[in-house]
C-alpha cells in the first residue's frame, strides 16, 4: 500500500471547513477498493489540509464549490470498466471537457492502455450518441468505437483518440490573429475533405429516429434559433427594431432554409475542437450526438465561420472548395454559383445562431470569454453584410447593418501579431528603403486616391482597349484558352451576362480556374494602390468577339473588386456597347 498521501482543497483560508467530494483511485496490486473508506470520505467534511491513509487519490472538483457527481453512475462506470476489461483500472483522470451534462475520465489499466469513460445525465443524449458512433463506426468512418454500455446507457466507454484537437494543432495561426502555416493548412484541407464522408456515408442507413434532440433540422429548430439571437443579443444590444416586420423577414428566411430536403447527417455542432487528430494527423470526429437529418451546408458554414478560428477569406474560400469537389465523390452537387449562394445563406444563420450563443452565456450567464468572442463574430457578420447584398430580407438585413454600426460593437483595428514559430505573418507594410539608399523620390501619382479601376471586355479582332487616363494601359487577359460557348447554337445571341452563359462556363469550370489566378494578380495589385493612393487601374479581358468568356470574366472581376475593397469601379463592354458603374461604398474608399 501506498504512502499517505496529501490532499487540498481550494478554500481561501486554512481553518474553514467546505464539502468536497473526491474519487479516490487504488494502487494496491490487486485493484481492489476500500469500500468503507470511501464511504467515509464521501461523506465527511475535509479540512484546508487532511491526509487520507492507503490509497492515492486526485480531486474532481478543484475549480467548483459544489461540483455533484453522481456517485453511484460513477462506481457503475467503473463497474462497467471491470465487466469489459476483467479487472478494475488502476488510474482515473478526470478530463477538462466544455461538455454539457457529461462527465469524461480517462481510464487506465495496468500497462498504460487507456479508455475513455463518458457519464452523462441525459439518457436520449447518451443513446444518440451510442447508437451514431456503432453505425458509423460500422460505415468504417473516423470516430470513436463504443467499447461497452451500461443497460441504462448513463455511463459508457469508447476509444482513447489521444489528446490533440484539431483546435489545439490550429493555435498557433489562431492566436496569430489568422495567419495559418502550410501543416495548419494541410490539417485543415484534410478535416474538409473528410466531412462530405461522415455527411453523406454517414447517412445512408441511419435510422434517424435516434437522433437527439430531434430527427431533422425544420423551420422550427430554425425560429427557436434566430429568436435566440433576438432576445438575447439584440434586445440587450438596445437598438431599436420593428418586432413584427422581423419576426416576418425571420419566418421567411426560415422557409428558405429549409426549402431543400437532404438525405445528409447535419452534424450540427462541426468545429475544430470537436476533431481529434492521432499520432498521423488523420482527423477524428466526436461530439456528434446532436446531429440530425439536415443540409450539408450548415456544418460546412459552422466550421469555416467559427469566430475564434478567425479564417482569412482567402482560406476559407480555398476551403470551400476542397469541400465541394471532395462532395462531387459522394453526390450530384449543385452549380458553383448556386452552391455558394446557398451556402452564404447558411452562414448568415449560423453567424446569429453563434451572436444568440455568445449573448446569453456572456450578458447573461457572464462568462467573459464569450464577450470577449462577440467582437470576433461581430467581424463575420460584418463581413457577410459587405460581401453578399442579395438577401431577401431587406428589413432583417437593414437591422443587422444598424447593429454592427453600434458603437459598443465598432471595428477594432489590431496590428498583426508575430507567430511564436517564426512564420511570417504579414507583408501589408509599403516598402521601406534600406537606409543607405537614402530616401525615395515622390512619384507624382502618389497620394491622389481614391482609387477608381475600369474593366473592359473586348474582341481581338477590333483590338485592346484604349487607355485615355494617360497612364498607358494596364492589365490585358486573354481568355481563348477557356472553353467557348459561342461555339455552340443556343448560346451565340447570348453574352456572357445572360444565365444560360454564366451556367455554361461555372458548369465546366475552367474559367473559374483562370479567375482564380487572375484574381489573386489582380487583389494584390488593387491593395498596393490603395495603399500608395494611386487614382487609376485599368484590366481589359479579350476573347475571340468580345461576347461570352470576357463578358463574364470582365463582369465577375468589376463585382469582386468592388465587393472586396468598396471601391468604385466602371464596367465598359465594348463590344456589346454596355457600360456600368459599381459605386465605392463611401467617399473615403482608398
Amino acid at each position: 500500500m501506498p504512502a499517505p498521501r496529501t490532499v487540498l482543497t481550494d478554500c481561501a483560508f486554512q481553518r474553514r471547513v467546505i464539502w468536497r467530494k473526491y474519487v479516490f483511485v487504488y494502487k494496491n496490486s490487486a485493484g481492489e477498493s476500500n469500500e468503507s473508506l470511501l464511504a467515509d470520505c464521501w461523506a465527511q467534511p475535509v479540512l484546508f489540509k487532511k491526509t487520507v491513509p492507503g490509497i492515492a487519490c486526485q480531486s474532481l472538483c478543484m475549480n467548483k464549490k459544489f461540483d455533484i457527481i453522481n456517485r453511484n453512475v460513477l462506481e457503475k462506470l467503473i463497474n462497467l470498466y471491470r465487466q469489459w476489461r476483467g479487472e478494475s483500472p488502476v488510474h482515473i483522470e478526470k478530463l477538462q471537457m466544455a461538455g454539457s451534462n457529461r462527465e469524461y475520465y480517462r481510464m487506465a489499466d495496468a500497462d498504460g492502455a487507456t479508455v475513455i469513460g463518458v457519464i452523462g445525465t441525459s439518457r436520449d443524449e447518451n443513446h444518440a450518441f451510442i447508437y451514431l458512433s456503432g453505425h458509423f463506426t460500422r460505415r468504417r468512418l473516423p470516430v470513436p468505437q463504443i467499447l461497452a454500455a451500461s443497460e441504462d446507457e448513463l455511463c459508457y466507454l469508447q476509444t482513447d483518440l489521444g489528446t490533440v484537437s484539431l483546435f489545439d494543432a490550429l493555435s498557433g495561426g489562431r492566436q496569430a490573429g489568422g495567419r495559418y502555416n502550410q501543416r495548419e493548412k494541410a490539417l485543415l484541407t484534410e478535416t474538409i475533405r473528410q466531412l462530405p464522408n461522415i455527411q453523406i456515408r454517414g447517412a445512408r442507413g441511419l435510422e434517424w429516429e435516434n437522433c437527439y434532440p430531434q430527427p431533422e433540422f425544420d423551420e422550427a429548430s430554425v425560429l427557436f434559433d434566430l429568436n435566440y439571437f433576438k432576445y438575447c443579443f439584440l434586445k440587450p444590444s438596445e437598438l431599436d427594431f420593428h418586432e413584427l416586420k422581423l419576426e416576418a423577414n425571420f419566418r421567411l428566411f426560415a422557409k428558405d432554409l429549409t426549402a431543400e430536403t437532404s438525405d445528409c447527417f447535419l452534424y450540427r455542432d462541426f468545429q475544430a475542437r470537436n476533431v481529434m487528430l492521432d499520432a498521423g494527423g488523420h482527423p477524428y470526429f466526436i461530439d456528434f450526438q446532436g446531429g440530425r437529418k439536415g443540409p450539408y451546408y450548415y456544418d460546412l458554414a459552422s466550421f469555416l465561420w467559427q469566430a475564434s478560428a478567425r479564417y482569412p477569406h482567402k482560406l476559407r474560400r480555398e476551403l470551400v472548395a476542397v469541400y465541394y469537389n471532395s462532395l462531387k465523390d459522394y453526390v450530384e452537387v449543385p452549380s458553383v454559383r448556386y452552391f455558394v449562394e446557398r451556402l452564404g445563406l447558411f452562414v448568415l444563420f449560423r453567424t446569429l445562431q453563434v451572436l444568440g450563443a455568445y449573448g446569453f452565456r456572456g450578458y447573461f450567464e457572464r462568462k467573459r470569454h464569450f464577450l470577449d468572442s462577440i467582437p470576433l463574430a461581430m467581424e463575420n457578420l460584418r463581413e457577410l453584410l459587405a460581401m453578399q447584398r442579395s438577401f431577401p430580407y431587406p428589413y432583417m438585413m437593414d437591422m443587422l447593418r444598424r447593429l454592427t454600426e453600434l458603437p459598443q460593437y465598432a471595428r477594432i483595428e489590431q496590428p498583426a501579431l508575430n507567430r511564436s514559430d517564426g512564420f511570417k505573418t504579414t507583408d501589408d507594410n509599403v516598402y521601406r528603403a534600406h537606409p543607405q539608399d537614402g530616401p525615395a523620390t515622390f512619384s507624382k501619382y502618389d497620394g491622389k486616391g481614391p482609387l477608381v479601376v475600369r474593366v473592359f471586355s473586348f474582341s481581338y479582332r477590333k483590338g485592346i482597349p484604349a487607355d485615355d487616363s494617360g497612364n498607358g494601359g494596364g492589365y490585358v487577359f486573354d481568355c481563348r484558352s477557356t472553353h467557348n460557348p459561342g461555339r455552340y447554337e443556343p448560346y451565340k445571341k447570348l453574352t456572357g451576362l445572360d444565365e444560360p452563359v454564366i451556367r455554361f462556363l461555372e458548369d465546366d469550370g475552367e474559367i473559374l480556374t483562370f479567375l482564380d489566378s487572375v484574381y489573386s494578380l489582380a487583389d494584390r495589385h488593387v491593395e498596393r494602390y490603395i495603399q500608395r493612393g494611386f487614382t487609376d487601374l485599368m484590366f481589359s479581358f479579350g476573347c475571340t468577339g468580345g461576347q461570352h468568356r470576357s463578358v463574364y470574366s470582365a463582369q465577375h472581376l468589376a463585382e469582386h473588386l468592388n465587393s472586396k475593397y468598396g471601391i468604385e469601379v466602371r464596367i465598359v463592354h465594348r463590344e456589346q456597347n454596355i457600360e456600368q458603374v459599381l459605386k465605392a461604398r463611401d467617399s473615403n474608399a482608398g
